[in-house]
């Protein structure tokens, strides 16, 4: 039932855009003695959300331009200076960019709590 609203998709989508940056900052972190490797980041939740809720959404593979919507959001080089031996990877960045996503995550997660509540109170089922 929550699954048809769309607050409740976009809460979710909110929450696994969290999961997936945070996955790309781990990687970041995990290579910061790489030389060479250049720091990563996905878009912005708002830019792909645009770009998808404006456009007719398709739910199975048969449907008319399921082939145009793109699935994987396309990594994005992160801006900064480099080291001298090529890695563009900013510890304090990463830091600073994983408290961030922590509060998306939690908003995602506000977002679809207390849409559950005002349904449930809705129904005459309030905790």
């Amino acid at each position: 039932m929550f699954e048809k609203l769309q607050l409740t998709r976009m809460a979710n989508a909110m929450a696994e855009r969290a999961g997936a940056r945070l996955g790309v900052a781990a990687q970041n972190i995990a290579n910061a003695d790489t030389p060479g490797y250049k720091a990563m980041d996905l878009p912005s939740f708002a830019e792909t959300y645009q770009d998808i809720g404006s456009a007719m959404r398709t739910t199975r593979a048969g449907h008319i331009g399921a082939d145009d919507q793109v699935s994987e959001p396309v990594l994005r080089r992160a801006k900064g200076s480099g080291a001298p031996n090529g890695n563009t990877v900013s510890l304090e960045q990463e830091m600073v960019k994983t408290a961030t996503i922590r509060q998306d995550h939690e908003m995602a997660l506000a977002i679809y709590r207390n849409t559950s509540d005002i349904i449930r109170a809705s129904l005459g089922r309030a905790r």
